[in-house]
């Protein structure tokens, strides 16, 4: 008999793992609103299954855990019993051998902490608090609850133009958000039960790409109600459209040249081009809002007269004022935050960077882009420092991947100390800290300094991309109230005790994506115009084709494509490609309507008009 053998999984083991395959692309789609106690009783069981069964608290304790979360969904517990699971999965948690135990009761833990009102809604009704109100995940996810399921048909039967009106209706930047949006829509597409998630995005861009000359929106009847709009951005803008659609005499105040907002000074023209933007604006601007330029709202005009002039006012003033590191040296000549350069590019104003050693500093989407642009504008040598790992950055992994296929250079774990001048008081170098992760803080390892001496990164320029902060002082002295620089607005959008003002965008929420500032520009619109004594409603008529049947069968998703990184790199236009005609019909194939199969159908699918 022979000491050793290669032992070859057998087929249940083959089995076992394409099964949990299966469970992560499950677990990856899960639907928005789905019951937390089932959710959660289904995880405790798959847990149960993994214990080698070698100790008491994980073997017999991991079941009498299921018991206790199979009582509540049964409505057979006691009203102790939240209070029995919470000790129970504690009393695991401190006495189990290993992590399958220990982790399984720190998730049963999570459990009571964040959802005890749902256990205790089953002991008591039969049933938790969640309410799937929205059945149909990417409409769900998308913030501004476009109606995604019925434009992907549309452009599978060929009707750009419709699919582009039925964005319209909820999303009126679809050109801008066909190239740029980090669609969270995808995050949770059923699709992904079957091979991977819808690309969103791409048939989006595409429909926008076939669209030809924008329509001018059909408006209703003057109301002789004014408001104003203070921000030419994302959020800006989307509340002027639909309230000018509703009727009301909108004005548009804009602090800098030209309107858009981060569109045209946070986003690069080869992400976002300029003449499209500027046709998407212009199309907007046929519903009929004025827009001043050049204007600051608290310097050349009041926020007091606004207030008194106008019916209501907006305000969506963005995050367009950069933060400073904090370190010896940041005073130096050639230390540029992203903010300021990214908004002279906005304006046309491309530095010569010819030469140039560069050392951007942040992990984010922005850190992302002035590396990408340093690129562009002939850097020699782009070298992002960042003072967590590359996986912690929050920039989307597409985003890091251009960016070092671009030439940049990821230099992780290193943390800049301060930052040498030269006789002139030019940026001489860098001074960094290597780090080393060190324990998980709010979902991210933190990292602390490493066992080693600090270095000198020689460079010429160092660029700032550690975030954006409000400039809202203006408003604060004008008695509106603010949180931490932001502006205090309800879920409505109004503001608290000022009536007739309301505010939205990146000025509430701190820099976010461009659609949840579209959302709440549309959230502030309808809330406006109900506050202005009307309820118009934003509507199409229409028609969806009819639901198809023969879409299960597994099929690749068609991702996008990018100009060659060395020959993207040398200019500023558009890098990524369009889909083809052949490819958005084969992807708009694989959509599941999620509008009309199931619960979709239940709930009725789409919200025709809001």
């Amino acid at each position: 008999m022979s000491r050793l053998s290669i032992v070859s999984p057998d087929r249940a083991a083959e089995t076992v793992e394409t099964l949990l395959q299966d469970m992560e692309r499950r677990i990856r789609a899960n639907q928005p609103g789905i019951c937390p106690v089932d959710l959660a009783a289904s995880f405790l069981r798959v847990c149960h299954a993994q214990s080698c069964g070698k100790c008491t608290p994980c073997r017999v304790g991991l079941g009498k855990l299921e018991a206790l979360l199979d009582g509540v969904l049964k409505g057979e517990a006691s009203p102790s019993a939240p209070d029995l699971i919470e000790q129970t999965a504690r009393s695991i948690f401190e006495s189990a051998d290993c992590a399958i135990g220990q982790e399984a009761a720190r998730m049963a833990l999570k459990c009571v902490a964040g959802f005890r009102e749902d256990l205790e809604s089953h002991i008591r009704y039969g049933r938790c608090l969640a309410v799937q109100n929205q059945p149909v995940p990417c409409v769900a996810l998308c913030p501004a609850h476009v109606d995604i399921p019925g434009y992907v048909s549309l452009i599978k039967d060929g009707r750009y133009a419709d699919a582009v009106n039925l964005i319209r209706k909820d999303n009126p930047l679809p050109v801008t958000c066909g190239l740029i949006c980090e669609h969270p829509c995808e995050e949770r597409c059923r699709r992904t039960l079957v091979d991977a998630p819808i690309n969103i995005r791409g048939l989006k861009r595409f429909a926008c790409e076939q669209e030809g000359e924008i329509p001018a929106p059909k408006r209703a009847a003057p109301t002789g109600k004014k408001v104003a709009v203070v921000g030419g951005g994302p959020s800006g803008l989307t509340a002027a459209y639909y309230l000018s659609v509703m009727g009301h005499d909108v004005t548009v105040y804009e602090q800098r040249k030209q309107l858009g907002g981060m569109l045209r000074y946070g986003i690069p023209s080869y992400r976002l081009p300029r003449e499209a933007l500027d046709r998407e604006i212009e199309g907007m601007k046929k519903a009929g809002f004025k827009t001043v330029c050049g204007v600051s709202v608290g310097r050349d005009i009041s926020v007091k007269s606004l207030h008194n002039d106008f019916d209501a006012v907006y305000i969506a003033i963005g995050a367009h004022t950069d933060r400073k590191i904090g370190i010896p040296g940041e005073d130096a000549k050639g230390v540029v935050s992203a903010v300021d350069m990214l908004r002279a590019i906005g304006d046309g104003e491309f530095p010569d960077y010819a030469g140039k050693r560069v050392v951007v500093i942040g992990g984010g989407n922005v850190a992302m882009d002035v590396a990408r642009s340093a690129v562009r504008l002939g850097a020699e040598r782009v070298t992002v420092a960042y003072r967590r790992r590359k996986s912690d950055m929050t920039a989307l992994p597409e985003e890091v991947e251009g960016a070092v296929a671009d030439g940049c250079e990821i230099l992780e774990l290193h943390a800049p100390v301060s930052i040498t001048k030269d006789a002139d008081g030019k940026v001489a170098g860098i001074v960094l800290q290597p780090q080393i992760v060190g324990p998980v803080k709010w979902g991210r390892p933190a990292p602390e300094n490493a066992d080693c001496d600090p270095f000198t990164f020689a460079c010429d320029l160092v660029l700032v991309a550690v975030g954006q902060s409000i400039d809202s002082g203006a408003f604060g002295e004008y008695g509106i109230p603010l949180k931490r620089g932001s502006i205090a607005a309800l879920e409505s959008g109004a503001v608290k005790d000022f009536d007739g003002v309301f505010s939205g965008g990146d000025c509430v929420t701190g820099p976010a994506t461009v659609i949840r500032a579209i959302a709440g520009g549309k959230t502030a619109a309808a809330n406006i115009d109900e506050y202005l004594g009307f309820k118009h409603e934003i509507t199409t008529d229409i028609t969806l084709p009819p639901v198809r049947f023969d879409d299960h069968a597994p099929m690749g998703r068609v991702n996008m494509t990018e100009r060659p990184a060395a020959e993207r790199s040398r200019d500023f236009a558009l890098m990524e490609h369009c889909m083809t005609a052949e490819e958005a019909h084969r992807e708009s194939s694989r959509c599941l309507s999620c509008d009309h199969f199931g619960y979709g159908c239940f709930k009725g699918g789409r919200e025709n008009k809001w």
